[in-house]
């Protein structure tokens, strides 16, 4: 692998992946990728190929990105929460010619190949064996192990959440299969240095990979020289164990992990010695400033934030915690890479703190589309190379950004802008409130009133004085017009894995039959 070269030069019999299987070492990893390279170009596959990979986190999976990345092709990570009709759609969008799945996917991935007729290879990780179904392992025993020729870089196409119509496929200008792999590990070793990964360090992954946050978090790790702990599932005390007794140097957590985090009690946050962490990198839904502090106050200030896309491959902000200390709540400053602008309705560039729509422009040449969907790619454009994300906020006078809301999200009541992110950043840390919701429904004096759904803490129950406790909360730390009209409890909240909250499905029953719709 060209990508660890000076891993294997320096260090070749250390650590280079490790889930709960077991672990692998640099040189068993090149090994193992070479014969996937190998494997894969047997059965056919060709330069820009799409594979799609329906897996759980464990180490086939980054052996897979890892071949792809060096063979050319394009990897199509899909999540395995879907059923079979959603997945066929995903591997008919993508046009994906493989197909590589394991033993606790086997049903939905075989129903769904069926539906699209069109996937030419078939391969199952290690743990069951399939009719029509290429066995991994078996696979790499009858590959050749030495270095393949003519490597090129690979690319990847990530599905969006799909919150309106179905989702689509990103593919960006930055990650185009077939280029030089000089230039995909310059960009990829770039990339990780302008985000604060840190070289080297041992990093515990627990979030889905098939979302590009994880992702991100585990390839960077990897393309910097980092070993990778990878785990199926997030569970707080475990996560704290393994920081300890592994050694975790960095680790990647999402705003919902940080919060179940803090619900434990202290007992249990005392016992665990987390001296080893350099870096957290979090990205996804904003962080409620309180809950940022006091992960910082516990775990120190190794917290770092990356705010951007799988649209916009180095089109991002980014802030240390000792800079969100100096300005609490900030995403940060624009990364080398990019420009961030403000823009109101009418396109104008707002000033320092005038809340508008967030732009980026690429000063790299980087730029995206979504697959086969022309007009939804041009809705997210203002121009080539300059494109938002849907997000709401302002810059500071010092050129730091700071996120209102989603622009889909937005509350308009009586004219007033309200940005349930605010609201929920302080419903959030009551600590009876495991998880909250804010959005608008109809009002007909103001078009829209403030409603809020929380979800209770373990061990609590919803009482009249638990009811009265949580509104005068929410008003004695909220503007008048900020507070919620009406409150919903409910016992789960409609959450992808990654921790993102699918609010539409929330609120979309109180705008049924309405003229309107937001």
């Amino acid at each position: 692998m060209q990508l660890a070269a000076q891993m294997l030069e320096q260090r070749p019999d250390e650590i280079a992946m490790a889930d709960e299987s077991g672990s692998w070492t640099w040189r068993q990893v090149n090994e193992r990728v070479n014969r996937l390279i190998h494997g894969l170009r047997g059965l056919g596959l060709e330069v820009g190929d799409p594979i799609a990979l329906l897996s759980n986190n464990r180490h086939e999976f980054l052996e897979v990105n890892a071949a792809v990345s060096h063979g050319g092709w394009v990897l199509v990570p899909v999540n395995w929460h879907l059923v079979a009709d959603e997945v066929a759609y995903i591997l008919s969008d993508s046009g994906a010619k493989a197909l590589v799945t394991e033993s606790d996917f086997l049903d939905v991935a075989t129903d769904a190949a069926k539906r699209t007729g069109a996937i030419d290879v078939k391969i199952l990780l290690s743990g069951a064996k399939a009719e029509g179904w290429v066995d991994y392992e078996e696979l790499l025993e009858g590959s050749l192990s030495d270095e393949p020729a003519d490597q090129s870089g690979g690319g990847n196409m990530f599905y969006t959440s799909g919150t309106t119509g179905k989702p689509k496929g990103v593919r960006s200008t930055a990650l185009r299969p077939g280029q030089p792999m000089e230039n995909l590990i310059a960009a990829i070793q770039g990339l990780g240095n302008l985000i604060g990964i840190v070289p080297d360090a041992k990093t515990l992954i627990n979030s889905p990979l098939y979302h590009a946050g994880p992702y991100a978090a585990a390839a960077l790790a990897s393309a910097l020289g980092g070993a990778v702990l990878l785990r199926r599932k997030f569970d707080p005390v475990e996560s704290l164990q393994l920081i300890q007794d592994e050694k975790i140097e960095q680790a990647y957590f999402v705003p919902t992990h940080f919060v179940r985090f803090l619900k434990l009690d202290d007992e249990t946050k005392k016992r665990f010695d987390l001296s080893p962490l350099r870096n957290v990198w979090h990205t996804g839904a904003p962080c409620p400033p309180d809950v940022k502090r006091q992960i910082i106050d516990w775990w120190g200030p190794v917290l770092s934030e990356y705010y951007g896309a799988s649209e916009g491959f180095g089109s991002g902000t980014f802030v240390t915690s000792e800079e969100w200390l100096r300005k609490p709540g900030t995403v940060g400053k624009p990364l080398p890479t990019c420009e961030v602008h403000i823009l109101d309705e009418n396109g104008k560039e707002l000033g320092s703190g005038e809340v508008g729509q967030i732009w980026f422009k690429s000063l790299i040449g980087v730029d995206f589309e979504y697959a086969g969907a022309p007009d939804k790619t041009k809705d997210v454009h203002k121009e080539p190379g300059v494109y938002t994300y849907g997000d709401v906020g302002y810059l500071d006078e010092d050129g730091y950004l700071f996120l209102s809301d989603r622009k889909i999200d937005m509350i308009v009541s009586g004219g007033v802008n309200i940005y349930p992110a605010e609201i929920e950043s302080v419903i959030i840390t009551h600590p009876h409130v495991a998880d909250v919701a804010v959005f608008g429904v109809p009002n007909e004096e103001f078009g829209e009133e403030v409603k809020v759904a929380v979800q209770l803490a373990p061990g609590h129950e919803r009482t009249p004085e638990l009811e009265a406790e949580l509104k005068r909360f929410a008003k004695d730390k909220l503007a008048g017009y900020k507070n919620p009209r009406s409150w919903d409890f409910l016992e789960d909240f409609p959450r992808t894995p990654t921790g993102k909250l699918q609010k539409r499905l929330l609120r979309d029953p109180y705008w049924e039959g309405k003229a309107r719709s937001i």
